[in-house]
């Protein structure tokens, strides 16, 4: 059963590594879910990690609230199409979908989140190696970066940020990051680490205090 309340004090760092929670059943067959945040019940403002067996999909619903989500493995799909892994998509308030994985899949996704005057759709693909800005506009930025080994990370952090290990590793004094491990940092609180041995490849949000982060 998921949490109504997850890491829902957003003035506090929020560690969680995905890769080692279980997978909990959602109200659909063969679609299941990694909760990292979570503010209310089934409809909820939350950001996990779901997994949709090959052939599953979820009813039709709305996002009122807006909807992010990144493809991790396999393939995402919708009414809009196909989203293979690396694909980074926006679909604002107001939209709706019905989704689904015909071979399976893996995706991270944030809902409910968005900011009210956000009404942009966007699709993008992370780079295979180098730094990409995936999305930006007045209230946040959204990249992949990648992360030589041994090499230092500064993110001042004046307005809040998420991240998301894809691959590699982060370490600073005060935490070890492996692949899917997401961090949530308040804003004021820097990020500074250091890739690990293999580099390490992020997903990062810098997003304007008026969305909580």
């Amino acid at each position: 059963m998921l949490p109504d309340l997850l890491n829902a004090d957003l003035a506090l760092t929020a560690l969680m590594h995905a890769a080692d929670l279980p997978w909990l059943a959602s109200p659909l067959p063969g679609v299941e879910r990694r909760p990292l945040f979570r503010i209310g019940g089934e409809k909820a403002r939350a950001t996990s990690l779901v997994r949709y067996a090959p052939g599953s999909h979820f009813s039709a619903h709305l996002h009122p609230g807006g909807e992010e989500f990144l493809v991790l493995q396999g393939v995402f799909e919708d009414e809009r199409g196909r989203y293979p892994a690396g694909s980074y998509v926006r679909n604002p308030p107001g939209s709706s979908h019905t989704p689904g994985a015909s071979e399976g899949c893996m995706i991270f996704v944030r809902l409910q989140q968005f900011h009210p005057e956000d009404s942009e759709q966007v699709i993008a693909r992370l780079p295979q190696a180098g730094d990409q800005l995936l999305f930006a506009n007045a209230h946040e930025q959204v990249h992949c970066k990648h992360l030589q080994p041994g090499a230092p990370l500064l993110h001042v952090n004046p307005r809040g940020l998420e991240c998301l290990v894809l691959q590699g590793s982060l370490a600073s004094k005060n935490f070890n990051l492996h692949p899917l491990s997401w961090l949530r940092l308040p804003p004021g609180a820097p990020l500074q680490a250091t890739a690990g041995p293999l580099g390490a490849r992020l997903w990062l949000k810098e997003a304007s205090p008026t969305l909580g982060l």
